[in-house]
């Protein structure tokens, strides 16, 4: 049996990431279904709403809206009416929620969550920082950091430190290698929370012989030899245990998984250490 599709408009008076979210998330429950995406960022005005509709009736399909300005979004839903086709404001709820619980109404401010404040600018500080410390680059200046992931080759670490950064956690990773020592800055190491990143031998095996096929590598590699991998996952959970550091297993976790458990470590140990 084929897939079957359906055209999914997500419209929105800032950049979308929300809808996106939301959409997909709900789209994943729906196995041999896919939603052909028409992505309509920064709508705020009439002009701009009259190419959406204009496609609306190209290609009908379900719509989600985020516009907080009642004319534009009142002008959208009648002509998702007029189609017929189903519509969904997705923060209509939760501005619902908060309303009836804050007992005061939302601003309606377009894109407010991106608005130039400190938790931006603590966004991008952490991004830069997390760049810089990739891989085990500057290890001199690893006490600055909020979390230290350890890791052999291909357990997600530079993924994770990205999304950790993007929340705004500023975040370094070091590569466990058997042969080569520690940088001994990370065994000193007292602020950061240290993580220690592990998978399955036959998932790291598979990792590593997809990035071998793509650099048209030899195929006959130690780095690839289950047995050598094996010694290497040993290597760094008896090095995690040595130090008390935790260990997170990402062999069946995507890498928002495995940074939601690394966030819940960091806000226990951070409460832990202000009831000190």
């Amino acid at each position: 049996m084929g897939r079957s599709y359906f055209h999914l408009h997500l419209v929105s008076d800032a950049t979308g990431e929300t809808l996106i979210s939301v959409a997909r998330a709900a789209a994943a429950q729906y196995q041999g279904i896919s939603a052909i995406e028409h992505v309509y960022p920064l709508v705020r005005s009439g002009q701009q709403l009259d190419r959406v509709i204009d496609e609306l009736e190209s290609a009908p399909g379900l719509v989600l809206y985020t516009l907080v300005e009642s004319e534009l979004a009142g002008r959208l839903e009648k002509a998702c009416v007029d189609l017929g086709c189903p519509y969904l404001s997705v923060l209509d709820p939760v501005l619902t929620l908060f309303q009836s619980y804050l007992g005061t109404a939302s601003t309606h401010q377009p894109g407010a969550q991106h608005v130039l404040n400190s938790d931006y600018f603590k966004r991008i500080d952490a991004l830069n920082y997390t760049m810089m410390h990739d891989d085990g680059q500057m290890t001199h200046e690893l006490e600055q950091a909020d979390v230290v992931l350890v890791g052999i080759s291909r357990t997600s670490k530079t993924p994770t430190s990205i999304y950790l950064a993007n929340r705004g956690i500023k975040t370094a990773n070091i590569p466990l290698v058997p042969s080569i020592p520690l940088p001994p800055e990370v065994e000193k190491l007292k602020k950061p929370l240290v993580v220690g990143l592990v998978a399955s031998p036959e998932r790291i095996v598979q990792i590593r012989q997809n990035r071998l096929l793509a650099l048209n590598a030899d195929g006959d590699n130690p780095y690839v030899d289950k047995e050598r991998v094996t010694e290497e996952i040993l290597f760094s959970r008896k090095l995690c245990a040595r130090h008390n550091w935790p260990i997170i297993d990402v062999t069946r976790r995507s890498i928002e998984e495995t940074a939601a458990g690394i966030i819940d470590l960091y806000r226990s140990r951070q409460m832990a250490l202000l009831a000190e």
